[in-house]
């Protein structure tokens, strides 16, 4: 056995590894207002600080959702997606260059014995880009594990990217507003504190907003859920 061969990428996982326990055990959420008042502070340079980390974030499996709600915080519904999606994308990307390369034997051992991947990687090798796109819309794997195993599938890197974007931009947003409505960091980073500032009026339009985006997202996400179990129709044997 060539063990020089191996090195790198056992390197490679071993960092990534380490990384991901230490953030597990890191006090992330209690340290969370005070970082992203800290992020508030820099401006600009913060956005990009901001988008740096959320990217890293996404291929060090942490929670994608308090990240997301963490950009509609700080810079609102508009700047905050405007930050998270390309955020979003470039840690998937990353991940999925990662599942490809130098973690693809811990990736497939991970998703070897399950059926539904195996479904998901037949049809991907049918449909291409169009089963990326409902997966992201209908998720059926966690995401961040999901992201390092479409790399070891036929999809090309620009299609991926490309789809990839669009289908996670309406979760994005959704949750980019959700966390414009918080009004403080100790807030997000509890989950509960709805919007105090403003008029009454403004906050009418705030939550009906909100309601409006939700149900897109609702009925995005059942549409997809719909259009997944009839292209891939192994994938609801495979879950039952």
């Amino acid at each position: 056995m060539n063990l020089a061969r191996w090195r790198k990428p056992a390197l490679a996982l071993a960092i990534l590894a380490a990384s991901v326990v230490a953030l597990r055990l890191l006090p992330v959420r209690q340290e969370l207002p005070v970082f992203l008042e800290w992020v508030r502070g820099l401006r600009w340079m913060g956005a990009f600080l901001f988008g740096g980390l959320y990217a890293a974030g996404t291929i060090l499996f942490l929670p994608g959702a308090i990240l997301t709600l963490s950009a509609g915080f700080l810079y609102g519904p508009l700047w905050g997606t405007v930050i998270a999606s390309p955020a979003s994308v470039l840690g998937a990307t990353g991940a999925f260059l990662i599942g490809r390369t130098a973690a693809r034997r811990w990736v497939r051992a991970k998703v070897s014995t399950s059926p539904r991947f195996a479904a998901l990687q037949e049809a991907i090798g049918r449909e291409g880009t169009k089963i990326l796109v409902l997966v992201r819309l209908s998720p059926v794997s966690p995401f961040s594990l999901v992201n390092y195993a479409f790399g070891l599938t036929s999809l090309s890197l620009r299609n991926y990217v490309l789809g990839s974007w669009i289908a996670m931009l309406p979760g994005t947003f959704l949750y980019v507003y959700l966390g414009s409505v918080i009004t403080d960091a100790a807030g997000l980073a509890s989950g509960a504190n709805p919007p105090a500032g403003g008029s009454a009026a403004q906050r009418v339009l705030l939550w009906v907003g909100l309601a409006a985006t939700l149900a897109v997202v609702v009925v995005v996400t059942r549409t997809a859920r719909s259009a997944l179990a009839r292209a891939v129709p192994e994938l609801e044997k495979a879950e039952s």
